[in-house]
């Protein structure tokens, strides 16, 4: 068993396995995966070799890599196997194998594996889970070890803490809006860029039987990824809400509601199921995310709908969402570096994001990943302006309060002014 150099024990010991929403990353929706039946053997570890005694199961002297992550989606585990085996293919002094952990289970996992000396080498987590597994004191401190210089501002920033680089982005997504080709002709109206047009645009889109616009709204971390770029687009933070911009962001989502242009019912469809509205023709615009989008080629394929910026108020804004690798300190670095530099290749990125409806977090390997026309383009676009949620260890804590009171006045239990009072309250307690 390698020796671990693990720090912060007893913040490890005492965090527990929150179910944080992955952001798009375990299949059609981005919320955080439902826990498969432990007998749901993932393909992707049909293929890989067992660690024995640093020792590849061949029997060569090969250096033994893991890697922990916690895909459920089938396609996403032979998307990575497929890598790991063309790595090991392509050297013979590591060998890496991969093993899936269920996400809700996946803080755990690495807890309970801090304290038993039982950790992997790599870890491919949820980017706004990081910061709490920092303070667990697991992670390498990668700063100038790894070259992200190319990388998205927003992607490096949801693995920086105190100013050093604790892992490396694996892939990248964000929300922006989707818009019904047709019904927009056939209303008259142009594609929105602000607040005011969205309005319009939606009310002239709204009939008996469809409304102009749908985001998921659940009280989870699912609602509020879909809620803080109307927040950040005021220029509020999601620390400091009680304020008029704030308040803003509450109000106009709730005129939407009060207006008739975006059901009450969002607050119980995820964003699978405001993508299955949207397919069905009973919404007009959504927000929503680039894993959509096989899914509506494949079950759409007649339908008429394009991609464009989410309309903004004083800016543009958009979250970000995605996976981060983070190498285990004490375990073998150099070996999980040197993967990760294959596995960073832009082949390798290219190949993964095909695979994952990712955006490559390289900025370089992002900007000829699509064709001009793509419908992934826009997305593109929007990652320049996506920040991350956090980083903050007491993340989970913060976005409870934000889907609260974004849910709050979309049921209309509070006034705006109340609900952005009652958040900003339990946020004080939290970061202050």
């Amino acid at each position: 068993m390698k020796k671990r150099k693990i720090t912060a024990l007893l913040t490890a010991l005492t965090m527990t396995a929150g179910i944080l929403a992955g952001c798009g990353g375990t299949g059609n929706d981005a919320a955080a995966p439902a826990a498969p039946a432990a007998d749901n053997a993932p393909a992707a570890q049909e293929s890989s070799k067992e660690e024995s005694g640093g020792e590849a199961a061949s029997g060569g002297e090969a250096q033994a890599i893991t890697i922990w992550y916690y895909w459920e989606t089938e396609g996403h585990q032979v998307a990575l196997d497929q890598v790991i085996q063309e790595y090991n293919g392509s050297q013979s002094q590591y060998e890496v194998t991969a093993k899936y952990v269920p996400f809700a289970d996946f803080k755990k996992q690495l807890s309970i594996g801090a304290s038993a000396d039982e950790l992997p080498d790599i870890a491919i987590l949820d980017s706004p889970d990081h910061a709490s597994y920092v303070e667990m004191g697991i992670f390498e401190d990668l700063t100038g070890k790894f070259d992200v210089s190319n990388y998205y501002e927003g992607t490096v920033n949801s693995c920086t803490v105190d100013g050093k680089l604790y892992g490396v982005p694996f892939g990248a997504n964000c929300l922006a809006l989707y818009y019904n080709e047709d019904m927009l002709t056939a209303a008259g109206c142009s594609v929105p860029t602000t607040w005011d047009e969205l309005k319009e645009t939606a009310k002239a889109l709204t009939t008996d039987s469809v409304t102009g616009l749908a985001l998921c709204s659940v009280q989870n971390e699912e609602g509020t990824f879909n809620f803080v770029p109307w927040l950040w687009s005021t220029g509020a933070t999601s620390y400091d809400i009680n304020n008029e911009n704030g308040i803003r962001a509450l109000t106009f989502i709730q005129d939407l509601i009060n207006e008739g242009v975006m059901s009450k019912e969002c607050i119980n469809w995820t964003q699978g199921d405001v993508m299955n509205q949207f397919i069905s023709g009973n919404v007009a615009m959504m927000e929503n995310g680039p894993w959509q989008i096989p899914t509506m080629q494949s079950e759409a394929p007649d339908l008429n709908w394009k991609v464009t910026l989410i309309p903004k108020d004083a800016e543009y804004a958009s979250v970000l969402g995605g996976e981060n690798y983070a190498v285990i300190n004490g375990g073998n670095v150099d070996g999980a570096l040197d993967f990760l530099t294959y596995a960073t290749s832009e082949e390798k990125v290219k190949f993964l994001m095909d695979k994952f409806g990712y955006i490559s977090a390289d900025k370089n390997i992002a900007g000829s990943q699509f064709a001009a026309d793509s419908p992934y383009q826009p997305f593109v676009e929007e990652l320049n302006y996506a920040m991350p949620r956090g980083p903050l260890a007491e993340w989970p804590s913060v976005s409870d309060a934000i889907s609260l009171a974004f849910n709050q006045v979309i049921t209309g239990t509070a006034t705006p002014e109340d609900a952005a009072a009652d958040a900003q309250a339990t946020i004080d307690g939290i970061v202050k």
